[in-house]
C-alpha cells in the first residue's frame, strides 16, 4: 500500500475508533418505563391524579424552570391544576368581565396580586416544591392548585387512571400520590419501587379510603370525575 494510502487509512481508523469511544460515552444508561395506575377504593380508575417520581437518593439534574399561565374564565381558574419544576414562573390574566383577586396563603408560596382585570401583574415565581392552593377574594367558588416538584418525572393520571414516564434510568424511585379528593393517611401517599433493566415496571395503587365528596361550586373540575 502507498505511504499516503496507508496514513490515509491509518487516519480513517483513527477517527473511527475515536468517534466509537464518543459514541459509547454518550449512549444513555440502562432506562425502563414506568407506568402507574391509581384505582379508588372500589377499584375504578381515577382520573386527574398527581404523580412525581423522584430517584432516592437524589441522583439527577432537576428539570428546568418553565413559564405557564393559569386564565381566570368564567368565574373559574383554567387549567386548575398545573404541575411544574420548582424555579417555575405562573401568569394570571383576568379575561372574565369582572375583577378577581388571586391569592394563596400556601405555606409553600403566599402571595396576593390585588384586583385587576385584563392584564395580569408580573408572572409569580414558584422556588420551593409544595402543593399551592390558589383562590379569588371576591368569588369563594374559585379555586385551583400549583402543584410545585423537585421530582424528574410528573404528571397526571389519564381516563382511565393510568400515568407513565418513559427513559427513567434504572434506580430506586419515590412515588408520591395527590389529588384534591383524597381522605387517605399521609404514610400511604408514598411507595418505593425499584427501576430494572427489564423494559417496564408496573405499579398499581389502589386507595384505602373513599374519596371526599367533591365541594358544591358553580363549575365542575378537572378532578370531579
Amino acid at each position: 500500500m502507498p505511504r499516503t494510502a496507508a496514513k490515509a487509512s491509518n487516519g480513517w481508523m483513527a477517527a473511527t475508533c475515536t468517534l466509537g469511544i464518543l459514541l459509547c460515552c454518550a449512549l444513555p444508561v440502562n432506562a425502563a418505563s414506568v407506568s402507574i395506575r391509581v384505582h379508588k377504593r372500589d377499584g375504578k380508575p381515577l382520573a386527574g391524579v398527581v404523580l412525581t417520581l423522584a430517584p432516592d437518593p437524589q441522583r439527577l439534574s432537576p428539570v428546568a424552570p418553565v413559564s405557564t399561565v393559569v386564565d381566570q374564565v368564567d368565574l373559574s381558574f383554567i387549567p386548575d391544576v398545573v404541575i411544574i419544576p420548582v424555579g417555575s414562573t405562573v401568569s394570571f390574566p383576568n379575561s372574565d368581565a369582572v375583577s378577581h383577586q388571586v391569592y394563596s396563603f400556601s405555606s409553600a408560596r403566599r402571595f396576593q396580586l390585588p384586583l385587576y382585570r385584563g392584564k395580569p401583574y408580573p408572572p409569580v415565581m414558584f422556588d420551593k416544591p409544595g402543593l399551592v392552593t390558589l383562590g379569588c377574594n371576591i368569588h369563594d367558588n374559585m379555586l385551583a392548585y400549583v402543584v410545585v416538584t423537585d421530582a424528574p418525572f410528573f404528571g397526571r393520571t389519564d381516563e382511565h387512571g393510568e400515568w407513565t414516564a418513559s427513559n427513567v434510568p434504572t434506580g430506586n424511585y419515590r412515588v408520591t400520590v395527590w389529588h384534591p379528593l383524597l381522605n387517605e393517611p399521609v404514610p400511604s401517599l408514598e411507595r418505593r419501587i425499584d427501576v430494572t433493566s427489564s423494559d417496564r415496571t408496573d405499579l398499581t395503587w389502589r386507595l384505602l379510603h373513599a374519596l371526599r365528596p367533591a365541594p358544591i361550586t358553580s363549575r365542575p373540575h378537572s378532578w370531579e370525575y
